[in-house]
């Protein structure tokens, strides 16, 4: 479970992310939904770790980003589709990252070879990454935040520049990982993506939490037909007051 509390961050005349507050339950996929600018990723890195707050305080099961070797052991993030080795194999990407999580050798390459095929990535998994695919590259990367089996998952616009398969395999694979128990968070600014997704919707805008709920709590709120209608009358609402 991931919960967060009146987390601030300003970057210079910028307020980045103002009081903003959710709970991500177990078993559940969480979405944050804003346009580009509203806060999603800042908010992501201060909950991974790589940033901190100006204010506010993250609490991951039992860790919190202060207490680094326990918060990353129960975390595992995908917060761009860079990061992979080149010139280091599929298989061999993924064991690095596991040996950093404290696995032998052994249990690392066994367990790489294992996250792989339940990517469906068994066909790449002796070639080069330099030779990847941005789908390939994406799975990949998913492969090295889960290789240690984290209960909680975060996930900045993981479908972003995707083909529609690849968009469709990795939707499956996250409803899986759901389906296991686990805690997933994500961001997005694809409506669509989200409706699809998600059963907690976290709306950002200009920083700040205009709504959060279940699609279908937000759309009975606002009185509204559809998520987008929804989404487009609070973010609306917000611009005008922040104005």
């Amino acid at each position: 479970m991931i919960d967060v509390t009146g987390l601030k961050k300003r970057f210079g005349a910028t307020q980045a992310v103002n009081n903003v507050s959710f709970v991500a339950r177990n078993g559940s996929i969480t979405g944050l939904l804003g346009a580009n600018g509203a806060g999603k990723t800042t908010a992501l890195r201060i909950i991974s770790g790589l940033l901190s707050a100006d204010e506010g305080t993250v609490r991951i099961d039992d860790s919190n980003p202060k207490q680094s070797h326990r918060h990353h052991r129960v975390l595992g993030t995908l917060l761009d589709h860079t990061g992979l080795y080149p010139r280091l194999t599929a298989i061999e990407n993924l064991a690095y990252f596991g040996e950093l999580h404290g696995f032998t050798p052994a249990r690392a390459k066994e367990r790489a070879a294992e996250v792989l095929d339940s990517l469906g990535l068994q066909s790449v998994a002796d070639q080069q990454a330099a030779g990847f695919s941005l789908g390939q590259r994406t799975k990949v990367a998913l492969g090295r935040a889960i290789i240690h089996s984290p209960n909680n998952l975060l996930l900045d616009e993981p479908t972003n520049g995707l083909d529609v398969p690849t968009v469709r395999a990795l939707r499956a694979l996250l409803r899986s990982m759901r389906e296991a128990g686990r805690c997933i968070v994500f961001s997005s600014h694809v409506l669509e993506e989200v409706e699809a997704l998600c059963d907690t919707v976290v709306i950002l805008s200009n920083g700040v939490v205009v709504a959060c709920g279940s699609p279908h709590e937000i759309r009975r709120h606002t009185s509204t037909v559809s998520l987008e209608d929804a989404f487009v009358k609070l973010t609306e609402r917000q611009e005008h007051e922040y104005v």
